[in-house]
């Protein structure tokens, strides 16, 4: 059956990450009896980190994610805690992915991985679905959509959810801004003077913290799927690869660094559709999700100054990677251009003290 033009086309693996479809066939039988017929693997080719597949066999369609090849797994790309992050969601919250296994033996497909079912809807990347026409009066209904789901993810109860010792929320802001430069130092390939100059400042003007709640930690429009009969409605939020108990503002900061206005540079708004007619701008947002949270959020140009430095050392990890030839993945060639435009983005913020119209 043919998919619909809307929805997420995966495609043949890329070079080099290709699964084994033997030994997770073999692996899939034991552990999920019910599956008949052959197994089919397909990439999604989109996203920067975790690698993501789908998989069908018969009626049954699931998505796997593992780890990037090259990765270091000590550090990151902990699959088994974001396969209990779902797994203690889905019993308080409809909007996550119902998780299916978890595989901690590596001899199956060289590291481990779960599968969760797929949730058939509309995702945003950076450019709209085929079939739909994305007009400001709806782009702003989406984006009102986005904001008020992340005050609704952000005012779950993650204690009900058993999500307690996830986190410890005290000294977050600290050790964030300490493993974010570390992260950076570690993975450098280029002098970019503004991101070191951002580091500097963020260590030396830590706010308070304004709380915890759950955070997701990569909220964006192409990690929200979207109900193909009523666009302004998310149905699932996806990637929890990040999540953890933290101050909700620096994860408001996060998406902040995603959320590219017109006149920013091109290598950030290859990011996403923000900056299309009808978005608020960064401002616009976070007035939004003030009103609508009733939550105190202070000067956000320090969580907005963090939101693109963590971008960018996320984009210098993946460039590293690819310099090293963990991954032949070409979209990553170019994006030591998004680190400079990161680093330079966050010191015009702090220079103009202000998160938007930075370069209008």
């Amino acid at each position: 059956m043919k998919e619909p033009s809307w929805l997420d086309q995966p495609a043949a693996a890329r070079s080099g990450e290709a699964l084994e479809v033997e030994a997770l066939q073999r692996y899939l039988r034991e552990r999920l009896p019910h599956l008949t017929g052959p197994l089919h693997i397909e990439q999604f080719p989109q996203g920067f980190s975790n690698l993501t597949y789908l998989l069908r066999c018969g009626e049954h369609e699931f998505v796997l994610r593992r780890p990037p090849f090259g990765a270091n797994l000590k550090s990151g790309h902990d699959m088994s805690r974001e396969f209990r992050i779902l797994s203690a969601l889905i019993k308080i919250y409809p909007k996550v992915p119902a998780p299916v296994l978890f595989c901690d033996d590596d001899s199956i497909l060289g590291a481990p991985f779960y599968m969760m079912q797929r949730v058939r809807g509309v995702i945003l990347r950076n450019r709209p679905p085929q079939g739909f026409e994305l007009k400001p009066e709806l782009m702003q209904r989406i984006c009102f959509a986005l904001i008020d789901t992340m005050v609704e993810l952000h005012s779950l109860d993650y204690h009900a959810a058993g999500l307690r010792d996830l986190a410890h929320p005290e000294g977050y802001i600290e050790r964030q801004i300490t493993g974010w430069t570390k992260r950076y130092a570690n993975a450098k390939t280029d002098e970019i003077p503004e991101m070191e100059q951002t580091a500097t400042w963020l260590a030396s003007h830590q706010p308070a913290s304004f709380g915890s709640a759950l955070i997701h930690n990569d909220y964006r429009y192409d990690n929200v799927v979207l109900d193909p009969n009523d666009l302004t409605r998310i149905i699932a939020i996806l990637d929890w690869e990040m999540a953890t108990i933290g101050d909700p503002l620096m994860d408001v900061g996060t998406t902040l660094a995603y959320w590219a206005e017109a006149s920013d540079p091109p290598a950030l708004r290859q990011f996403g559709l923000t900056s299309l007619p009808g978005n608020l701008n960064r401002q616009e947002f976070i007035e939004r999700y003030a009103e609508r949270s009733g939550r105190a959020v202070g000067n956000m140009l320090f969580y907005f100054a963090y939101g693109m430095f963590k971008l960018g050392v996320i984009a210098q990890q993946i460039y590293s990677r690819y310099r090293l030839g963990f991954t032949r993945d070409e979209r990553f060639a170019q994006l030591i251009h998004a680190v400079r435009a990161c680093g330079q983005t966050a010191m015009r913020a702090v220079e103009k003290n202000r998160v938007h119209q930075l370069f209008a």
